[in-house]
């Protein structure tokens, strides 16, 4: 490999010059490296995204973590898979690089799967696909050819598939950032494990089992997460907690065979009404839950957690703006605020059809899935518990299947409520322990305007189930992704800019140094 000038200046001083400095050369090291590999690096993301990368998908996901062992094989990681006793659960791709003379070990965490998707919902390109545009789609981006070798490489130009920001993006800054240090000659400071897990998006309902099984191979001082967007101004941020997530199925139900419109409307329910009357009573007029006790186990956030909330860029008028809405939830809170507090979402709502295949038909059903994101102190089996006293005061018989017919003779109105399984609580790391504060400095050292401290991320991570099983261990999340990169929806894409930007965070999170 050709080292460029730069980077030879970056091996002679750290022969030369005190360890401090090294961790301040870690930004430029790594911007160095990656502008003299930018067409290589792409392309093997784009190989890294073409996989596709549903967990249910076992024999795809199996090809991602091949490949991400063939990845770590050719970097001397000793990477291996860390299974559950199902050996169709998508494993764990483990790797590490012990240093020489370390005191600290840090577990670096993305996770290699991706939200299921309907490849019909994308514009002009497929989610497993990968394609550069110009621009975001929505303003005007058009797809451009991949780049020659010396073409320019647009920082602004988006790659648009399934996982480009969630969550490939932190495998690829996580390899990358360490490749960029080990070519320049610039040596880590803290043993380093990497682990990539395969079933994040399906809730990680095999995680707990993992960890516990490889308990004595994941001992480290803090485990560091690559997941999620930055703040919505642009700044970099360190996280140091997330809300914790889980999920209902609620089905109601009206007559057993589809009828007639006009010979049975305004006679036979419409279950699409009762269920629309059944959600409209959980939250008021302006958004707030009405849920009883919704929000009364919630742990108050600290003084010094309030004063990282009061100093973050203020960004909701923007963002309003860009996101054509004239209101909001929640009676004026902010969204940083508001993300602090329990939340309550309708994911998806079907019942019979619509556009050109609506028909003058009273469904026989109608069922949502509903989203509820925890804070600390909520607990997720006590908060299914809320929503389904609240759905019984509603006049509801709940049961966890298909009523009989006695049932549907005896109870005018029914609900099956499903408790999915792959729920975990919140978790939230102290910001002032020694480790919290190596992290906030060395993100702070690949910037120059103030980074974004945040008590807790809006999304969710099972970063619970990590710390509980782990003995208490610290986990703290410093995110990559632009905040309007389309998670979880059609046109995931990710900014490129924020991929190389996220290389330099986490070469300088590799030589990080606290006691």
């Amino acid at each position: 490999m050709k080292i460029t000038n730069t980077a030879l200046t970056a091996i002679l001083a750290f022969l030369f010059i005190p360890d401090m400095i090294v961790g301040q050369s870690a930004s430029t090291a790594a911007r160095d490296f990656r502008q003299a590999n930018e067409h290589r690096l792409l392309t093997d993301y784009f190989r890294l995204l073409a996989i596709p990368n549903v967990a249910s998908d076992t024999p795809n996901i199996r090809k991602n973590a091949d490949h991400l062992v063939a990845e770590m094989q050719r970097r001397g990681l000793k990477p291996r898979l860390l299974e559950g006793a199902d050996k169709k659960v998508p494993p764990v791709v483990y790797g590490e690089w012990m240093t020489p003379g370390a005191t600290k070990s840090v577990i670096f965490y993305a996770h290699y799967d991706g939200q299921p998707t309907d490849p019909a919902d994308w514009a002009g390109s497929k989610p497993w696909e990968p394609v550069l545009r110009s621009a975001r789609l929505d303003q005007g981006g058009k797809i451009v050819p991949f780049p020659k070798a010396g073409e320019r490489i647009d920082p602004e130009w988006r790659i648009y598939a399934r996982s480009a920001s969630d969550d490939k993006a932190g495998v690829f800054a996580i390899l990358t950032a360490f490749d960029a240090l080990i070519a320049t000659g610039i040596k880590p400071t803290v043993n380093i494990k990497f682990f990539f897990e395969g079933e994040e998006e399906a809730g990680s309902p095999n995680l707990k089992e993992i960890l516990t099984k490889h308990k004595d191979l994941l001992k480290a001082d803090a485990f560091i997460v690559c997941d999620g967007p930055v703040h919505q101004s642009g700044r970099k941020q360190v996280v140091f907690g997330v809300r914790g997530d889980v999920n209902v199925d609620l089905t109601v139900y009206g007559a057993k065979r589809p009828l007639h419109s006009g010979h049975y409307g305004n006679w036979s329910p419409n279950p699409a009404m009762t269920l629309a009357r059944l959600l409209a009573s959980m939250k008021d007029e302006k958004g707030n839950i009405i849920v009883k006790g919704w929000a009364e186990d919630v742990e108050p956030l600290g003084a010094a957690e309030m004063k990282a909330i009061a100093d973050a860029p203020q960004y909701d008028e923007q963002l309003k703006r860009d996101l054509g809405i004239a209101f909001t939830e929640g009676a004026g809170k902010s969204l940083l605020e508001r993300i602090n507090q329990p939340s309550l979402n309708i994911n998806g709502i079907r019942s019979g059809d619509v556009g050109e295949q609506a028909r003058n038909v009273i469904p026989t059903m109608a069922t949502t899935v509903l989203d509820l994101r925890l804070v600390k102190g909520n607990d997720h089996v006590r908060q299914v518990g809320k929503l389904r006293k609240h759905i019984e005061s509603q006049g509801f018989y709940v049961i966890d299947r298909d009523p009989t017919d006695e049932e549907r003779q005896k109870h005018p109105f029914i609900a099956k409520f499903i408790h999915v399984s792959g729920s975990y609580n919140a978790q939230r790391t102290r910001m002032d322990l020694p480790v919290s504060l190596a992290i906030i400095d060395a993100v702070q050292k690949t910037v120059s305007e103030p980074i974004v401290r945040m008590p807790s991320l809006g999304g969710s991570l099972p970063l619970s189930i990590i710390s509980e099983t782990l003995d208490g261990m610290p986990t703290i999340t410093v995110p990559i992704a632009n905040h309007d990169n389309n998670q979880h929806a059609e046109n995931e894409n990710i900014r490129i800019q924020n991929l190389w930007d996220g290389i330099e965070t986490f070469a300088s999170l590799m030589l990080m140094k606290w006691t």
